[in-house]
């Protein structure tokens, strides 16, 4: 019975995704309108919200394009159309647009000027600013210049994606002709230059505007306008390539050349020179998006960087957890021997933790083998340098670089040669298969034999992303996980199919199944009236199966707390359907990125993290590890964790039934709560505690 009451209209019982993601990014755009939040992060909110609709561009509506383009016949989960979802995008996108540049222009750049950061027009120059801004041109902008002028001979000139370029019109007074001229921004250069002495900014695009009659001598210029050009840039790799990393550095380089999927251009743009771009670039107006100000407003990443302290957010410095200090690598081995650790970053150090944890295994004679994957990674990180001290030294190192990493590619393809050339055995996973799963395995010999230690991770092994990514990592000598850990490594290498697991859940093998299982038996345990809960903490809920397991468990009596930082389809609080479930997303400081899930069904209570969100993709077209956290310690910290960010009132938004998000205020006479905070505060003073002893060593 509640399966048929679950099996609705398809608008009811699931939320678009696209929209869903629009929506999130207009939390991010809302915390750059707060008040309450320093100067530089607002600016920083700013710069994220653009790069994130850059790639939803290039990627989510670049492929809705396409399905439209080839008149696709399926609907999405929810029951729209392709073509019906682009355009409620194109809507919204242009709500949020004009919202950000509302904020920038009477917002954010007066409170900048106010604070010595003026971003000005040329015209607002002063003499010696101009002649500090002439002076900079010379030397390191109109050298690397190319105007593109289109006539007989000179075709329409490819345009880059994400490109800024400036568009013209210039007329040669003697003959009376015309043409289009295009000339790029440099890619290379600052966005903003900074003229004269008292913190006065230039964006490029203007100053080049300024100076066109360099380029142009002797002519006429008409007209000029900004614009930009963002191209489909996802790609898939053959499942029959039979060298994976040639297949995709073909793929990285025809992203190039993607089709247009959206053209941005000046508010003040002509219609003459708009019309000119469109038969260009071969685009119809669905894709223009008018502009007011400044286009491409991600690149106020560099204007959020300035050192300027007290526009910012404090500092925070992670501690190092208490086990990782002054640790010896015995030390160190035999604390993980003698029970499970549980680091949260980045209130707990990466650096001091899992760093530690790879280069004490790079320097420990007894430690014969050491292999992990790497799906995002940075040149800080000591991941690589270890991998290749082991091999320099005999060791066995293994590492699994993922070369389908979306917009990582080059870099990981750069790592994985580096690696190879060190001698590191290095793979690459399966053409149909992203390896998602964030693990490290370490064999050391002990008495008794050897003995495997397990790091497994809910983000990437990133130390540049670890400083501003929550995430949680788990350190194990457990005998099953490990083995388990072991098994995935060979079928990675090697050629075979794991049976089965032990302990951990695998997508694609059993992870899907094993989680409805445990939404089922939570169902079961509130139809029984016994208690009956679940909580999840992912950046996306999407898939279907899962989303109505768990209606189904809520129309059986269970309370279900969803928190999602991005995308959710599942439409809480629905009578009949889903009134048991409650869903927030946490936007702050920090991006919420882990992937934790409880379910308590009766007296049995059990918890698991890991590197899977709740979506089609990473359920049965990723390889992804999601473990169990055994240790009632641990299981305390995650129950009081989930606490923690459900009393949220200062950072969260809770979905309502109509799709809509709230943000979550505290009540009168009651101070913000916020959790991030609180797991900074906590962070602070918490001292060792030794674990209760578990396993031998």
């Amino acid at each position: 019975m509640a399966a048929t009451r679950s099996r609705g209209k398809s608008a009811e019982r699931l939320l678009n995704r696209e929209l869903s993601w629009l929506d999130f990014n207009s939390r991010v755009l809302e915390l750059a309108f707060d008040p309450e939040v320093p100067l530089l992060e607002r600016v920083k909110f700013c710069s994220i919200f653009s790069s994130n609709l850059d790639e939803f561009f290039m990627v989510r509506v670049a492929g809705l394009r396409g399905q439209a383009a080839v008149g696709f016949p399926v609907r999405s989960p929810d029951g729209r159309m392709p073509s019906v979802v682009l355009a409620e995008i194109r809507e919204r996108v242009r709500e949020l647009a004009l919202q950000e540049s509302k904020l920038w222009n009477r917002d954010l750049r007066p409170a900048l000027a106010e604070e010595g950061v003026a971003i000005k027009r040329v015209v607002e120059c002063d003499a010696k600013e101009l002649a500090d801004l002439e002076r900079r041109f010379a030397r390191e902008v109109y050298p690397v210049l190319t105007p593109l002028a289109v006539g007989p001979g000179q075709p329409f000139p490819y345009i880059s994606g994400l490109s800024l370029s400036l568009g013209l019109f210039v007329r040669d007074p003697d003959s009376g002709e015309e043409r289009f001229a295009r000339v790029k921004v440099p890619e290379g250069l600052p966005r903003f230059l900074s003229s004269g002495e008292h913190g006065s900014v230039i964006p490029i695009e203007a100053t080049i505007s300024h100076f066109l009659a360099w380029l142009f001598p002797q002519m006429e210029i008409s007209e000029t306008a900004v614009f930009r050009v963002t191209r489909d840039a996802d790609f898939a790799v053959s499942d029959e390539a039979d060298d994976l990393l040639e297949a995709v550095e073909l793929e990285v380089r025809r992203r190039r050349f993607g089709d247009v999927v959206r053209l941005e251009v000046s508010e003040s743009m002509s219609s003459r020179m708009l019309a000119r771009l469109m038969s260009g670039l071969a685009i119809d107006e669905g894709q223009v998006y008018r502009v007011q100000g400044l286009i491409g407003l991600a690149d106020l990443a560099q204007i959020a960087a300035l050192e300027r302290p007290e526009l910012k957010d404090e500092p925070w410095a992670p501690r190092t957890p208490p086990i990782f200090v002054d640790s010896s690598s015995d030390a160190l081995f035999d604390e993980i021997s003698r029970a499970d650790i549980l680091v949260h970053h980045p209130y707990d150090s990466f650096e001091t933790s899992f760093q530690k944890f790879v280069m004490e295994a790079a320097g420990d004679p007894a430690v014969t083998a050491l292999k992990t994957t790497v799906y995002r990674t940075s040149d800080e990180s000591p991941l690589v340098p270890a991998l290749i001290q082991c091999a320099e030294s005999g060791k066995q190192s293994v590492c699994l670089v993922e070369l389908k990493a979306r917009f990582d590619e080059s870099r990981n393809i750069e790592w994985s040669r580096a690696l190879e050339r060190a001698g590191v055995h290095v793979v690459y996973g399966f053409p149909n298969l992203k390896i998602h799963a964030k693990m490290t395995l370490i064999v050391r010999r002990e008495d008794g034999g050897l003995r495997r230690y397990v790091h497994l991770g809910t983000g990437n092994y990133h130390a540049m992303n670890a400083r501003l990514y929550e995430d949680f990592g788990l350190f194990t000598a457990d005998d099953d996980i490990a083995a388990d850990v072991a098994d995935l490594f060979n079928y990675i290498t090697g050629f075979g199919r794991p049976q089965r697991f032990r302990k951990l859940l695998v997508a694609p093998f059993d992870l899907r199944k094993r989680l409805i299982g445990e939404i089922r038996r939570v169902g079961q345990a509130a139809a029984a009236g016994k208690t009956a809960a679940i909580k999840i903490k992912v950046n996306a809920l999407t898939d279907e199966s899962v989303i109505d397991e768990l209606y189904r468990a809520s129309q059986e009596g269970a309370t279900v707390d969803i928190i999602a930082r991005s995308v959710c389809s599942l439409r809480p609080g629905v009578p009949g359907m889903s009134e048991n479930i409650r869903v927030r997303s946490i936007l702050g400081r920090f991006l919420e990125h882990s992937r934790v899930f409880m379910f308590k069904a009766g007296k049995k209570t059990t918890y698991y993290m890991g590197s899977a969100d709740l979506m089609l993709r990473n359920l049965d077209h990723r390889l992804e590890v999601v473990a169990p956290i055994d240790d009632p310690a641990l299981q305390q910290r995650l129950k009081s964790t989930f606490e923690t960010l459900l009393s949220d009132d200062s950072t969260s938004w809770e979905l309502e039934a109509d799709g809509s998000w709230t943000r979550v205020r505290p009540k009168k006479d009651e101070a913000e709560r916020s959790a991030q905070a609180a797991f900074m505060r906590a962070a602070r003073p918490r001292r060792r505690r030794r674990a209760p002893l578990r396993r031998p060593a």
